[in-house]
């Protein structure tokens, strides 16, 4: 007979805080391949945005997990900020496109003020996140800032 009392067993858990779905009203946004940052400027509006735990007056920095056609399975809200910065570290981000078995990612966050140009702290971890992913063997496709009527792409911008 097992005595299961005098051992004590643990298990590992891992948990995503919030990893989205799109509706089935977001269908054409979220099946169409986000190869240029004004298809994924167009998620973000189209489903990110609409979330109704969305906050326009705080950054939102969210990895949209992509399949091997560029196409997004899943975003993950990593951080939620104040104002004007949301604080995420590279494990974070890079956690959930581990889990979901990701192709690639892009990067997105949001400017409350309405100008999309990137801080410093923004080109800090466009690179950190960079070069883990290189490390996963994870493509980071790109890091865009949404503004209220545009958008900064690191890729455009020869920063990735």
């Amino acid at each position: 007979m097992r005595n299961n009392s005098s051992k004590s067993q643990t298990s590992l858990r891992v948990v995503l805080t919030r990893v989205g779905e799109p509706l089935l009203a977001h269908y054409g946004a979220s099946r169409a391949p986000l190869d240029e940052p004004a298809k994924a400027f167009e998620f973000w509006q189209t489903v990110v945005a609409t979330e109704p735990a969305f906050e326009a007056d705080k950054e939102h920095l969210v990895a949209i997990l992509l399949d091997t056609k560029l196409r997004p399975t899943g975003y993950h809200v990593v951080s939620v900020g104040s104002l004007n910065e949301a604080v995420a570290h590279p494990r974070e981000i890079l956690r959930a496109a581990v889990v979901a078995s990701a192709y690639g990612i892009v990067l997105m966050h949001n400017h409350p003020s309405g100008d999309p140009a990137p801080s410093e702290a923004d080109r800090r971890v466009t690179s950190r996140v960079r070069d883990g992913a290189d490390l996963l063997q994870i493509r980071f496709l790109d890091h865009v800032i949404a503004g209220e009527s545009t958008h900064f792409s690191f890729r455009e911008a020869g920063l990735v």
